[in-house]
């Protein structure tokens, strides 16, 4: 499931990385041609306006019969009759042929030609709204640093922009261009000079930067990167921060200048980043969902051979698993059913048969042990019969009898260990009766030990040991301990007798030994390590005159519901 959601990860990132990356070229391509396409626009609307303004220059600049009534030096009546028929006319004609507020001044070189102009002062601009006429003689401006700059004259192409006389007081900008006699193409012969005021604002009004988007920047740029006309904040060098677009006029040596914010296209391509990123992050959530709900359908079926496999382990050989289907899982599970059944088989076989061995080994050291009881508490009723007391025969025959009812025990191997308490004191008053006061026995019971189970008759034989071999005047004492320490009940018996040396005690559990020497305690060892395992058994501890300290370890084992019930 890592493995899967790593692999969703990364081809999710890939194909976010390649996509953003491929939607914002796209985006910035079609932003740059977006605004190229709104500059084209701006661009045709100026140059209709000033190609409108040059198409009427072209009327004045191309009329013979004008210029050769401007060259005519004419007196008295012939002079009013030209102005108001000649002149005039064509002059009003085209300053009202453009459509805009146009002022339109001419400087004639013919000083025969009466003057009439406006007074332009600086509040006549405001609210002034329509087309006029100036005439001037030439002589106006013949010193003046705009008129001596024009450039030499080359037929219907030499004219040029600029501010002059009142413009940059006005806010207005003239198209100058001359008026000549072209009669001799060798001698171009100026005649004199016209002038097209216009306001800047209505000749680039279509030059609005909020067109481009907000803190953009739009200017008009004249050949000599002067800003003719600026909308917005001031174009700047650094442009950095700035998609630049420029386009030109080529009529007029303009170019129109653009500077857009890379912020503008930065907050659409976060915009759309958000946006990816979200489908990313849904697409791994779904991809993750789909994953684990596959994952859990194949972790379901692995869980359940597992639980199987952990089923044989612990020897439950009978669990098995169905799967329908042709599948592989289908497949592994008739091969774990059929080991199953071969296991099982197998075991019945030679596990059972080892089973049988040890219990008929167990009853056989059992009923070793059973018989040399009997005897030797046989032997002493007959000494009490013998010396004819009576009552503690009586009583020696009583307690036998709830002994080997104990004993018995229906037969079974495993006893609660209450049972076993009760056999070794039944076993202790009997020989009480043989020995009286010269015994004494004490018991240590933990209290935590009743709901535990043990093996049959492993402390009475210890405690009969005890009264046939340590004794070392005529008194004795014993101890009998049993005690739950961790996962193990310990008995202990102890006595104050005579004590063994360590040879002795190597005889003992000695498994070479063929002598009857500590048969019983040898037996008892094997039985418990039987049952429980070569961890389990029996250990003494003895020195010479002080006594000796029996040791049986036993696992803690709970007793089983139904056992407890019979019991």
């Amino acid at each position: 499931m890592l493995t899967f959601l790593v692999f969703i990860l990364l081809l999710v990132s890939a194909n976010f990385y390649i996509s953003h990356s491929m939607y914002d070229a796209s985006m910035r391509k079609q932003t740059r041609a977006n605004i190229q396409g709104t500059l084209m626009q701006i661009r045709d609307n100026v140059a209709y306006k000033v190609d409108d303004i040059v198409q009427t220059s072209a009327t004045i600049y191309d009329d013979r019969a004008l210029i050769l009534s401007i060259r005519r030096k004419e007196s008295g009546f012939d002079i009013y009759n030209r102005m108001s028929k000649v002149i005039t006319p064509k002059l009003e004609s085209a300053s009202k042929a453009v459509g805009l507020n146009l002022r339109l001044s001419v400087y004639f070189h013919n000083e025969t030609i009466r003057e009439s102009y406006h007074i332009w002062g600086e509040e006549d601009n405001k609210d002034f709204d329509e087309q006029t006429i100036d005439i001037y003689h030439i002589s106006r401006i013949k010193n003046k640093f705009w008129y001596f700059t024009l450039p030499a004259e080359r037929y219907n192409e030499t004219m040029q922009w600029r501010q002059v006389e009142e413009d940059e007081r006005d806010g207005r900008i003239s198209f100058i261009r001359r008026m000549v006699n072209m009669s001799n193409p060798l001698n171009i012969e100026e005649v004199g000079v016209m002038r097209f005021s216009v306001r800047i604002s209505e000749l680039f009004e279509s030059v609005d930067y909020t067109k481009l988007g907000e803190g953009s920047r739009l200017a008009v740029v004249d050949p000599y990167d002067n800003v003719v006309y600026a909308s917005g904040s001031t174009i700047e060098q650094n442009t950095q921060n700035y998609l630049t677009i420029e386009e030109n006029l080529p009529q007029q040596n303009w170019k129109i200048v653009a500077q857009v914010p890379l912020n503008i296209i930065e907050q659409e391509a976060e915009r759309v980043r958000t946006v990816f990123i979200v489908i990313c992050l849904v697409c791994v959530v779904l991809f993750a969902y789909a994953g684990f709900i596959v994952s859990h359908s194949f972790s379901k079926r692995i869980t359940k051979i597992v639980s199987v496999l952990n089923s044989f382990r612990e020897g439950n050989l009978h669990k098995r698993i169905t799967y329908r289907g042709k599948g592989e899982f289908a497949q592994i599970a008739n091969a774990l059913n059929a080991m199953g059944e071969d296991f099982e088989a197998l075991i019945n076989k030679v596990y059972l048969t080892q089973l049988q061995k040890k219990e008929a080994e167990l009853e056989m050291l059992q009923s070793q042990i059973n018989p040399h009881f009997l005897y030797n508490t046989l032997s002493s009723i007959n000494q009490l019969a013998k010396f004819g007391e009576m009552e503690k025969l009586q009583s020696m025959v009583v307690q036998l009898a709830q002994f080997y009812r104990l004993t018995l025990n229906s037969g079974k191997t495993m006893i609660p260990i209450a049972a076993e308490i009760d056999q070794a004191m039944a076993y202790v008053d009997i020989q009480k009766v043989k020995y009286g006061r010269r015994m004494e026995v004490s018991f240590d019971i933990d209290t935590d030990i009743w709901p535990y189970e043990t093996v049959k008759l492993i402390l009475q034989p210890f405690i009969e040991n005890v009264l046939k071999h340590a004794w070392s005047g005529d008194r004795i004492h014993i101890r009998i301990s049993v005690m739950k320490e961790g996962n193990s009940i310990v008995y202990r018996i102890i006595d104050d007798g005579l004590g063994m040396k360590a040879e002795r005690i190597n005889e003992i559990f000695d498994p070479r030994d063929d002598s009857h020497v500590g048969c019983g305690i040898r037996n008892i060892d094997q039985r418990v390590k039987l049952h429980y395992g070569n961890e389990y058994g029996v250990s003494i501890f003895s020195r010479v005159g002080i006594g000796t300290s029996v040791q049986i370890r036993i696992p803690a084992r709970k007793r089983k519901l139904r056992e407890r019930s019979e019991d």
